[in-house]
């Protein structure tokens, strides 16, 4: 089994490997290595993609990466391998990302990623720190996570998801902020798992364990 952290030069992926290393580990889940390599992605057990920045540069440093994205695509929708879309990995599964400009997204998960504009002014935007999970729809990337369990945030934009069914869970910041996305294999998460302590590592090896 080896579980893939997508490379596409869109923020430091060290803290994610190591996490997802020990995990694995921990798990019996196999390799955990970090590439670019079109068909070491689409050979893949389990696709990771991380990502920090802007929604169009990642979106443009994902595409321009020749055949990385049609290998993640092959993968995933063809080839129904689990996925976990990490911070901006997550919110490329939109149909299309607001910041700066219209961009596209993957459509894997319907919906749109907005500015945060919390209602009350004393919160501040990004949106940064830990904040309590609230679940609203049961999945196994929750065995042994409850609402209440923090993780940690740091982002200015969040994934309005058009079906309700799609919203796994949320936190409250004067409005709900969508915390983790999924539908058939696929998962995301806006926070860092793997910065996000116990919860964090509890999400991780609940992934590597998870067989849709």
């Amino acid at each position: 089994m080896t579980t893939v952290i997508v490379d596409y030069e869109s923020g430091n992926l060290h803290s994610a490997e190591k996490a997802f290393q020990r995990m694995a580990s921990e798990t019996g889940a196999g390799t955990v290595i970090v590439t670019s390599d079109p068909d070491v992605i689409r050979a893949a057990t389990r696709i990771v993609l991380p990502g920090d920045g802007a929604f169009p540069a990642c979106r443009k440093a994902l595409y321009d990466h020749r055949g990385v994205f049609e290998a993640i695509e092959d993968a995933v929708i063809t080839q129904a391998r689990p996925f976990m879309g990490i911070c901006i990995g997550m919110q490329m599964l939109a149909t299309r990302g607001m910041e700066y400009e219209e961009t596209a997204g993957f459509d894997w998960i319907g919906g749109a990623v907005e500015h945060i504009e919390p209602s009350d002014p004393a919160l501040k935007v990004p949106h940064m720190g830990w904040n309590d999970l609230v679940i609203d729809n049961p999945h196994p990337i929750f065995d042994g996570v409850s609402t209440g369990d923090h993780a940690y945030f740091v982002h200015s934009y969040h994934f309005r998801v058009t079906d309700p069914a799609h919203l796994l869970a949320h936190v409250d910041y004067a409005e709900a902020i969508t915390a983790v996305v999924g539908r058939d294999t696929i998962v995301g998460t806006q926070f860092h798992p793997e910065k996000s302590q116990q919860t964090g590592l509890r999400l991780i090896a609940n992934f590597l364990r998870w067989k849709p």
